[in-house]
Parts: structure tokens; C-alpha cells; sequence
């Protein structure tokens, strides 16, 4: 069959929508599944996730069907032959892929790696669909719907999921990032942040900082001692309270910067506190939001918060905060600007994620830049603006 760069798909089609990553990489794809159901109200749309973030998008409607897949347990050849258990595991994922009778087959990951392009070409062949949609970078052969992949950073991650879901004829005119809670979830938020008091009587601003990065990539995160030395410039500016979020492998990472900080900001850990969806939850409620490039990072953006995003060694240009062109203020980037940068997703090319030995893309950045950047984002952005204009 020769390849396309679009199709149109029939009206009831059955679609299934590759996205094995994190929750930042999750939460990226949410426009173009959110493309695909405008486009297709009556198709049926699964999504294909790994463990990690396989409750992210629960309640959604958007999504029919959620299939679970643990990617890293086929990461290497090598675990087929020494955990044979695993080929029991493909077996069932199979028998589920042709039970779909899938007309397509979307694949929103970009074929960088040798044995994951091997793995994408036979998960997509397993479906039994007539089309295998993906990006492209000289790499698809096994693609009959390609869309051409300059490399990363020549669109934003978001951008290049959201050219996948055109090629199939879908589109939407709402691009922002979406994640799903219930009142339950928001419920626990609210007693999280505030207790038995009420909003107003709270000490404002509420300021998130996220000092971690998961553990793919701990080369991303900036210094403990500049998010205690942030906090305290922030406090002797606006006031408020802190809080330090993240997952439970990172409370001793809180504690750190806890003993670290000298102003008498009031501070709290939230560190493997509630689910990822109540992290969202809380995220609504905050000022600002600062941290390093991270899946929460995407979560603050999602959640509406205004967030400051530190990067280094990171494409930004391919993952920094999206706001789907929408509330442009509402996020941006703090960054240096060295000729090394970036040297993680740079081009076609993985490059280093743990970056270099001095790591002065991060090492070098000092907090003044991301205090300036806060200021202005709780100045000109929020709900910690509209406080102050009560106020006034």
C-alpha cells in the first residue's frame, strides 16, 4: 500500500490512539484526543497507556476505553528470553489489539531508538488496522499515514500529536491540555490546602514549587538551595505560603529545602499526598506555580495555574508549559542561553538525560531570573491579581 499524508476515516470508525508515556507526555496528547472526538462523535476512541499513567484521563469522556501497557517490561530483547512471563503478557495484549477491529491505528511517539521503533511496528501490525499513522523521520517505513517529523523542538509535543490527528481529518479549535477531576478529588484539594478554614482566611498567595523531575531524568531538576532561596525572596516580597509538591520518593528532596529556607514562610510538604488527579486538584487552587521540566510541570499548566517553568538541559522548544495559544502569559519559561543547550531531545537524537558533568545550563542559573518571572506572572496573571484588585 503506498503511504499517505491524510485520509478521512469513516464516521463510526474504531480508532486507537498509542500514547505509552508519563503524565506529562499524556496530558500533551489530550488536544489531538480531544481533536479526534470532535471530529469523530460517533467513533469509538482507546487510548493505549503505560501503568504510570494509565488513571490519568479517567472520566473523561473523550475516551471509550483505556489499555494498559507496561512498556519497560519489553525494553530490551534480552527480557523476552530471561522473563518468559512476558510473552504470556503479549499474548493477552494481542488477543485485546484484534478484538478492537480497529480501522486505525495512531501512533503519537517519534521513532528515535532502534528496538522502540522494532516494538511500534509490531504493536501497530498487531491491531490489524488498515491504518498506521505516525510521524516520520525517515525511520516509518512501516507507516502508511506519515506526517513528517522535523525533529524535536520544530514543533512543540503537543503540536506534532496534534498534525497525527489531522492527518486523519481531525481538528479542534481547543487546544489546551485537559485533565479530568471529580468533585471528590477537588473535595480532598480544598481540605488539603485550606483544612477546616475558610479561603479568604488563608494566608495568600499560594505558591506550589515542584523541586523534583521523576526518575528518568533527575539531571533536570535545579538546586534544592534556589527553591529555598526563591521561597524566601517571594516571601519578603508578596507574602503567602509554600507548597512543595511531588511524589513520596521525593519528601526527603522537601525536607532539604524545608531546613534550607530563613524567612518564617509557612510551608508544607504535599509529597505523595492524594493522587496525581488530587495534585490537579490542588493545582487549581494556587497562585503560582514554579518548578523544573516534570509530568507536573504539564499538571499545573493543565489545571489552570500560572506557571514558571525552569529548564536546562531540556528541549523547551518540544516541552516547555502549552497553553494551546491561549492565556500566553500564563506560562513561561526561564532558561539560560548556552551554545550546549539543549543536549536531551535535540534533533532526531535521544542526546544525554543526564546531561553533562558541570551541568551549567542549571548550575549557572541563579534564582534572581525566576523571582523576576514569578513576580510578574502573580502581578499580571491569576487569581492572586483579581485578590489585589479587591483589595485596592
Amino acid at each position: 500500500m503506498n503511504a499517505h499524508t491524510s485520509i478521512a476515516l469513516p464516521a463510526t470508525a474504531h480508532i486507537l490512539v498509542v500514547k505509552m508515556a508519563g503524565i506529562g507526555d499524556l496530558l500533551l496528547a489530550t488536544p489531538a484526543l480531544r481533536a479526534l472526538r470532535e471530529s469523530y462523535p460517533q467513533a469509538r476512541i482507546d487510548l493505549l497507556v503505560t501503568p504510570d499513567s494509565a488513571g490519568l484521563l479517567n472520566g473523561w469522556s473523550v475516551i471509550d476505553n483505556i489499555i494498559v501497557l507496561d512498556k519497560y517490561l519489553f525494553d530490551h530483547p534480552k527480557q523476552l528470553l530471561t522473563h518468559p512471563e512476558n510473552v504470556l503478557r503479549l499474548a493477552s495484549l494481542w488477543r485485546t489489539l484484534r478484538a478492537g477491529r480497529y480501522d486505525a491505528v495512531l501512533l503519537l511517539h517519534h521513532l528515535t531508538l532502534f528496538f522502540g521503533r522494532l516494538k511500534h511496528q509490531a504493536l501497530m501490525r498487531a491491531t490489524g488496522a488498515k491504518w498506521r499513522v505516525g510521524l516520520d523521520n525517515g525511520h516509518g517505513w512501516f507507516l502508511n499515514v506519515r506526517v513528517k517529523d522535523n525533529g524535536f523542538g520544530a514543533m512543540h509535543e503537543a503540536e506534532y500529536a496534534l498534525a497525527v490527528a489531522r492527518a486523519v481529518g481531525a481538528t479542534t479549535n481547543n487546544p489546551r491540555l485537559e485533565i479530568p477531576l471529580s468533585e471528590q478529588e477537588r473535595a480532598t484539594a480544598r481540605q488539603l490546602v485550606y483544612g477546616d478554614d475558610a479561603p479568604e482566611s488563608v494566608s495568600q498567595p499560594i505558591i506550589a514549587m515542584h523541586p523534583g523531575s521523576g526518575g528518568y531524568s533527575t539531571a533536570r531538576r535545579w538546586e534544592p538551595e534556589r527553591f529555598a532561596k526563591l521561597a524566601d525572596t517571594l516571601f519578603d516580597d508578596v507574602g503567602g505560603q509554600l507548597l512543595l509538591m511531588g511524589g513520596p520518593e521525593e519528601a526527603d528532596l522537601h525536607q532539604q529545602i524545608i531546613a534550607m529556607m530563613r524567612s518564617a514562610m509557612p510551608v508544607r510538604s504535599f509529597a505523595g499526598k492524594g493522587s496525581i488527579k488530587v495534585a490537579a486538584a490542588v493545582l487549581e487552587l494556587v497562585d503560582l506555580f514554579v518548578g523544573n521540566d516534570a509530568g507536573l510541570m504539564h499538571l499545573a499548566v493543565a489545571a489552570g495555574a500560572p506557571t514558571v517553568a525552569i529548564f536546562g538541559l531540556t528541549n523547551h522548544k518540544a516541552w516547555g508549559p502549552y497553553t494551546g495559544g491561549a492565556d500566553e502569559n500564563h506560562a513561561t519559561v526561564v532558561r539560560l542561553d548556552l551554545p550546549c543547550m539543549p543536549c536531551f531531545y535535540s534533533g532526531h537524537l535521544l542526546g544525554t538525560p543526564e546531561g553533562c558533568a558541570t551541568r551549567d545550563c542549571l548550575a549557572t542559573l541563579e534564582v534572581d531570573p525566576v523571582a523576576v518571572a514569578a513576580r510578574r506572572m502573580l502581578r499580571e496573571t491569576g487569581k492572586w491579581k483579581a485578590r489585589e484588585e479587591e483589595i485596592k
